[in-house]
């Protein structure tokens, strides 16, 4: 086998939902301060009884069922969090367990808001390289679990939830997971923090804006050259979901213009390393984005780190 491609898609959110009015009753906010710098409206989540691992097992379960396979069928478990409370077992291995797997390898792999990009492309380069048949990607977080709900900077962005992603082997490279660009900024490490006992989340917004806009467009356009594709080839975008005033400039910077984007953190809030699966799964599902149509992943946010990489569509 010498390619891989995306089988399908799953996502999962908790059912409680709090909204900008629910946090004006928390903190000294508003819903139009909150619209107004980050474009978030509500965000889902968990109670103490949905560990990161039910989430991610929930979103596994609906790629599996998507794409016809049985927990026996995936051979490799590989889960983006940075929110997983135990060392071990791992998160990886719990959503084997709760899936009723066979004996998968099993990974976490903590690398905050870029963690999916970077465990699609690591799973990319292990099933190529003939170690496994087909990978479960999973980006799962429960942001809310490390929230400090008295800081009102970073209270009225996180959210909870989980997307998941199925990866098979080829018998030849369709293109359908483009090479990785990936990176990081080691003297920024410290503008993202998930650190203390109990860890609790803190993030200099400013550094991480100013950042993400100035070096974003390059990046982007580098992924696509990558991958052999113009800005204009885009069907679609999927950055971090961290702030809708990143998010919505970029397409335009780079030359996207036929391309949705995605808007999810509106909806989700900061879900982390979920953000990017679950965003693309929900536009699969509502049919928004067509089979086979190039689309942009690209994370970024804690160490600092980032990953992207152009993907083809089941």
């Amino acid at each position: 086998m010498t390619g891989t491609r995306i089988a399908a898609l799953g996502h999962y959110q908790p059912a409680k939902v709090l909204t900008n009015h629910d946090l004006a009753e928390l903190v000294e906010t508003s819903d139009e301060w909150i619209l107004s710098r980050v474009g978030i409206r509500t965000r889902h989540v968990a109670g103490p009884e949905e560990p990161v691992d039910e989430l991610a097992a929930h979103a596994a379960g609906k790629a599996l069922a998507a794409a016809g396979l049985t927990p026996g069928d995936i051979d490799y478990v590989i889960v983006a969090t940075s929110t997983a409370i135990d060392r071990s077992p791992n998160t990886a291995a719990r959503v084997a367990a709760r899936l009723g797997m066979g004996s998968p390898a099993t990974l976490d792999l903590n690398v905050v808001c870029a963690g999916f990009t970077h465990a699609l492309a690591t799973a990319d380069h292990t099933v190529r390289a003939g170690a496994a048949r087909r990978a479960l990607v999973i980006g799962a977080d429960k942001m809310t679990g490390i929230t400090d709900w008295t800081d009102r900077t970073t209270c009225v962005l996180t959210g909870d939830g989980a997307g998941a992603v199925i990866i098979e082997a080829t018998d030849e490279d369709t293109g359908a997971i483009g090479p990785v660009l990936w990176g990081s900024v080691p003297e920024m490490g410290h503008a993202v923090r998930i650190e203390g006992t109990p860890p609790r989340f803190a993030q200099e917004g400013q550094s991480v804006y100013r950042w993400a806009t100035q070096q974003l467009p390059a990046l982007a356009r580098a992924v696509c050259e990558r991958a052999g594709v113009t800005p204009e080839e885009l069907a679609g975008v999927v950055l971090h979901q961290a702030n809708l005033r990143i998010i919505e400039p970029l397409a335009h910077k780079i030359g996207a213009v036929n391309a949705v984007v995605a808007r999810d953190v509106v909806d989700s809030g900061n879900t982390s390393a979920a953000s990017i699966p679950l965003a693309l799964a929900k536009l699969v599902e509502r049919g928004e984005l067509p089979s086979g149509a190039p689309v942009l992943l690209f994370g970024f946010g804690g160490n600092l780190s980032y990953a992207g990489q152009v993907v083809r569509l089941p």
